[in-house]
């Protein structure tokens, strides 16, 4: 008999837990995409380091340029040309600019920048102004973006290549992440054969173990293929305890019901502490997880539809939370193409397909039994069905959780 928990309780367990990760390493830019920061990265520096142009154009005194317009320009002489990496040789004076390009030094003595396309060139060493420049325009200051003290990124962000982009900006080489978690993938099961076999009568192909590899680095982890097992519960126990040495965490598909052969729930309980069996929730509800050696083991359904819905919603946050993160969900809201309906008791999870229609974003349910993996494939996301609802009438809105947008 299974004592089971909420989503929200095992989400709760998952955010307060402490599992034992491996100290953090610096890595070069070029390997920083997606990582997790394992500190604050703080500008030591201004950036930029110089005021500068955002426009081609004339570096002029503001002043010398009030009152202008088409019909009576200011007139200035321009004394010389900014050239690009290069600092502003001369100043500006009363009535007289300097040409700069986009991203120029500006010279000493001018507060503003006229765009080229506002003056006109004469040909004798001046041009005509036809537009006002205030103070300020055009320009960005010396630290603008950033000013020595200034934290640019927090840690526990996952990198983007804007990320990637500041941390150049700010002259940081490598930056220090969290060790991504190692992560043994197991499955287990007398019927399973090897992809790469014909199935015979009675057997199915080893799904879970490519399946579980690819969720796991997904989601920021490692993965270290153990194979798939027979049903024999000391082989599981010695398949763990390899595992567990070489790993930080532990994730094992199948064998987690209560029949005679469903060895998980019984070599975690002997070789660590149990922390649930079970959870109130379709599909998925034989999922366990536990603690071994200060590493989580968690057990997976053994049908590939389940496994998959249980590790977007407890592995992923999992992972997160041992690289020092906080998952963030970002549902968006779609219109039900047809009525879905539920399991009274148990929070129901069920795969979409999303395409937008004259600006509406529509989720048709995928019709799925937690043994099929060939429909989920084509799941853009999912949504959840309240375990006190009996289900939901086609046109209904739900929140949908976009695989690629969390």
């Amino acid at each position: 008999m299974l004592t089971v928990k909420t989503p929200e309780e095992v989400l709760t367990l998952i955010g307060e837990s402490a599992f034992a990760m491996g100290e953090p390493e610096a890595v070069p830019l070029s390997a920083a995409l997606g990582r997790v920061l394992a500190e604050a990265v703080t500008a030591t520096e201004f950036v930029p380091d110089f005021d500068r142009s955002t426009v081609d154009g004339y570096a002029v005194r503001g002043a010398d340029t009030f009152g202008c317009s088409d019909s009576i320009p200011a007139i200035l002489t321009v004394t010389g040309s900014v050239l690009m990496g290069q600092a502003a040789e001369g100043a500006v004076e009363e009535n007289t600019c300097m040409a700069v390009p986009t991203g120029g030094a500006l010279p000493q003595g001018a507060d503003a920048v006229v765009m080229i396309e506002y003056t006109e060139d004469y040909g004798d060493g001046t041009i005509g102004v036809m537009k006002p420049a205030a103070p300020g325009s055009n320009l960005v200051y010396r630290g603008d973006d950033v000013r020595p003290g200034k934290v640019v990124l927090q840690a526990g962000r996952v990198l983007t290549a804007a990320d990637i982009g500041a941390l150049a900006a700010l002259g940081r080489a490598q930056v220090t992440v969290a060790r991504r978690p190692r992560v043994a993938v197991i499955s287990t099961g007398d019927e399973l054969v090897d992809v790469t076999e014909q199935p015979g009568p009675g057997q199915v192909r080893d799904v879970n173990s490519a399946l579980l590899a690819a969720a796991v680095t997904s989601f920021g982890g490692e993965a270290v293929p153990m194979g798939a097992l027979r049903d024999e519960e000391t082989l599981l126990e010695e398949t763990v305890r390899k595992a567990l040495a070489q790993c930080d965490c532990v994730l094992i598909s199948g064998g987690s019901s209560v029949g005679e052969k469903d060895a998980t729930c019984r070599v975690i309980d002997r070789l660590g502490e149990l922390l649930f069996h079970g959870i109130a929730m379709k599909p998925g509800k034989p999922t366990i997880l536990g603690v071994v050696e200060g590493k989580p083991v968690m057990g997976l359904p053994g049908h590939p539809g389940a496994a998959f819905f249980v590790a977007n919603l407890f592995l992923k946050p999992l992972l997160a939370r041992m690289q020092g993160r906080t998952l963030v969900r970002r549902p968006v809201p779609a219109v039900l193409t047809e009525t879905v309906s539920a399991n009274h008791g148990r929070a129901q999870y069920t795969g979409v397909h999303l395409t937008e229609r004259d600006g509406v974003l529509y989720a048709e349910p995928i019709r799925s039994k937690s043994g099929l993996i060939s429909t989920l494939a084509g799941s853009d996301g999912y949504f959840e069905i309240p375990r006190d609802c009996e289900g939901l009438p086609q046109g209904s809105t739900v929140a949908v959780t976009v695989y690629h947008m969390e």
